[in-house]
């Protein structure tokens, strides 16, 4: 499979006979990359207790004084302590004390950049964004993106998308596809339905199982729209299910719950 060229000018001279097939072979050693279920979606585990993140973006909340992404469980645990034993107000992982205003919060956020944290670069694109600031955004998620954020490169696949900078469908699959294979469930759901729009059922089955087994309940409903064409498998069908329960399952943890009953 591998090539090697003795010389410039033999490359140059014997390349064309075989460029067709380095072509195919490249496009085969990127679907196995592309396609091989992640071990856990984009967001990672929580780093006190170590459970999956939801993907459900209210049930966790980022520190800017360390970039941590925290669980709502292990948050509101803290919360309690702190609380019971008449505490300052600190950070549940880094233990600083947490900003007093959304300015200073602004300013940690802005130091962490300033470092290559990816997960504060990102953040400071979004707000660029949300301002309007697109050339901005483009700057900070090209950063996150190349540090390997998933989130960045899913935004920079939208922005090019809906027409925010110069259209590149080339470049769009392409941050598509970097997400997806970090773990990020609705970049591999929008790459399900580009490929069912060119009419490649098989290869959207397999993104929209990959996303079910993450936990994602949006790949589930197309699964089993397939299972009803008759596209998909009982067995596959069955298998997703059971996939995509145990996902959300081990999102899930006594503290978790009770930060859900008071709505923390």
């Amino acid at each position: 499979d591998l090539v090697r060229y003795c010389s410039v000018e033999c490359q140059h001279d014997h390349r064309p006979q075989h460029e067709l097939r380095c072509k195919e072979r490249a496009a085969v050693l990127r679907d196995e990359i592309l396609f091989r279920q992640p071990d856990g979606t984009h967001l990672g585990d929580c780093p006190i207790c170590f459970l999956p993140l939801s993907i459900d973006p209210t049930k966790s909340t980022l520190q800017s004084c360390c970039s941590k992404t925290i669980c709502k469980g292990c948050a509101y645990t803290n919360y309690l302590r702190q609380r019971e034993a008449r505490l300052e107000s600190k950070c549940p992982f880094c233990r600083k004390l947490l900003p007093n205003t959304e300015e200073e919060a602004d300013n940690n956020m802005m130091k962490r950049a300033e470092a290559n944290d990816p997960e504060s670069t990102y953040r400071m694109g979004r707000e660029h964004h949300e301002k309007g600031d697109y050339g901005g955004a483009v700057r900070y998620w090209i950063k996150a993106a190349a540090l390997g954020d998933a989130d960045s490169h899913y935004n920079l696949s939208l922005m090019l998308l809906v027409g925010e900078v110069e259209e590149d469908e080339e470049k769009q699959l392409y941050h598509l596809e970097e997400a997806a294979i970090r773990g990020h469930p609705n970049a591999r759901n929008n790459l399900a339905c580009h490929e069912k729009w060119n009419n490649r059922f098989d290869r959207a089955v397999k993104h929209w199982i990959i996303a079910a087994n993450l936990g994602y309940d949006e790949a589930l409903h197309e699964i089993k729209n397939c299972y009803l064409m008759g596209k998909v498998s009982k067995d596959e069908f069955a298998s997703a299910l059971r996939a995509n329960q145990a996902a959300i399952n081990e999102s899930k943890s006594p503290q978790r719950e009770a930060a859900k009953e008071v709505n923390y």
